[in-house]
């Protein structure tokens, strides 16, 4: 029987339609917007200034702080300006504006496409390696890398778990990635598991990806220590504490980390960043976005320049449906409308979807009716209608009690709500103020 998570959990459509369309590569496009903040925790700084002249690859803001991380320009080119921007999020925030001028490629990046197996740099040096080469988490979170790989003292991490699951209805990005790069993705789960010091690794992959599983399975009795398991297709299984409850029945307490219950869970993009930094010395400014939709005439999977605009995306897609009612960052069920398709391709830009207006528009919001599946849906064992009442009430000290903090924002508990009330962003709201009021009370 295949493995899942027991506590809640839903099964929205899957919707997975570019999932046999191959990679392609974005053409390079004329000017690119990069943030200096791609990441959790604390911008980078920038080091470029208008005028400089620019290589693909070229550090353009240093991390500052541990919790931080780098940013490097994804082209060649004359920086135009360093000015603000509405990001994907809906935030202001500083970015670098580079005219491109070709794709001058800085030279210490080994561009020659053979794969390279043997590791040389020490577990402190692959840390390192992460750190200068920008690497965060690709499957949302965009928690950088490099954190998760000091081990604390005192801490010990037994056990590498790879995130395969991609979860999130449409998104295709993962899925294509384990079937053309999964060489490069083993020998980063690899390189990771050898700067962890463990040598035992698990990659979870929902089995609704009959196709990548088979082809890890094959190619992992070729490293050793890395094993593939099949998961039952449950969302949120890619949440890291699912995962983890699902394919080793370790529970996760509230308030702690992965790395509190013996192990480090790093997704199947992030591996495959690893490896290009490790091996090919390559920073990370390209990932691949899925842009997908029912309505677009040419939905595929593209290897992105950060900084790309997303009517780029948008235009290799056969352009714009006229039934378009709502696009958004991310997948349907986490992911954020955007208003705005200039915004950047960024670090957590794992797919773009265009959605017709009869699946845009909310459902109306009527009175709770005390049925309780919010809270039989949530993974994490919360109360989400009361969490929504306590936000919208403004009682904040009462739901950092009810363990406000706690929700991953899966939107399990809107999408099953027959009153069509709005959960999770009234959850958000009350998070956001809970962790700002708990971060001014340390401060004192």
């Amino acid at each position: 029987m295949l493995k899942t998570f027991p506590l809640g959990g839903v099964h929205p459509p899957e919707n997975k339609l570019t999932a046999n369309i191959a990679i392609g590569y974005l053409p390079i496009p004329e000017n690119v917007i990069i943030p200096i903040s791609q990441h959790i925790g604390a911008p980078a700084t920038t080091i470029v200034y208008k005028g400089d002249y620019v290589k693909t690859g070229q550090v353009i803001a240093t991390n500052k702080g541990f919790v931080s991380s780098n940013i490097h320009s994804s082209v060649s080119g004359k920086v135009n300006k360093i000015d603000t921007i509405i990001d994907t999020t809906g935030y202001k925030q500083a970015a670098v504006f580079i005219d491109v001028e070709g794709d001058e490629w800085i030279e210490t990046i080994d561009r020659n496409s053979e794969l390279v197996k043997v590791i040389k740099l020490s577990p402190e040096e692959i840390t390192k390696r992460c750190l200068e080469s920008g690497i965060v988490g690709l499957g949302g979170a965009t928690f950088p890398s490099h954190v998760k790989l000091t081990v604390p003292a005192g801490k010990k991490c037994n056990l590498l778990i790879i995130n395969g699951v991609e979860c999130e209805p449409y998104l295709t990005s993962d899925h294509r990635l384990m079937i053309e790069r999964g060489e490069e993705i083993l020998i980063g789960v690899t390189i990771l598991m050898k700067a962890l010091n463990v040598d035992r690794a698990k990659i979870g992959i929902e089995n609704n990806k009959p196709d990548a599983i088979d082809h890890l399975t094959k190619l992992a009795t070729g490293f050793k220590g890395i094993t593939v398991h099949a998961l039952k297709v449950k969302y949120p299984q890619g949440a890291e504490k699912q995962l983890i409850k699902a394919l080793i029945n370790r529970e996760v307490p509230s308030g702690h980390l992965p790395l509190d219950v013996g192990t480090v869970v790093h997704n199947v993009g992030t591996a495959f960043a690893v490896y290009e930094a490790v091996q090919k010395n390559k920073p990370l400014f390209e990932r691949v976005v899925t842009i997908t939709g029912k309505s677009l005439t040419r939905p595929g999977n593209y290897f992105v320049r950060m900084g790309t605009p997303v009517s780029k995306l948008i235009e290799a897609a056969g352009g714009m449906p006229n039934d378009t009612g709502k696009i958004v960052n991310g997948g349907p069920m986490m992911g954020k409308a955007i208003n705005n398709i200039d915004v950047p391709v960024v670090k957590g830009t794992s797919g773009i979807i265009l959605f017709p207006h009869n699946e845009s528009e909310r459902p109306k919001v009527n009175p709770c009716i005390r049925c309780t599946k919010c809270v039989s849906v949530c993974a994490l064992n919360l109360e989400p209608f009361l969490l929504m009442s306590l936000s919208e009430k403004g009682l904040f000290e009462r739901a950092e009690k009810e363990r406000i903090t706690d929700c991953m924002e899966c939107g399990s508990c809107s999408y099953t709500c027959p009153a069509g009330r709005p959960l999770l962003d009234y959850i958000r709201l009350g998070k956001s103020s809970v962790i700002r009021m708990a971060r001014e009370r340390n401060m004192k």
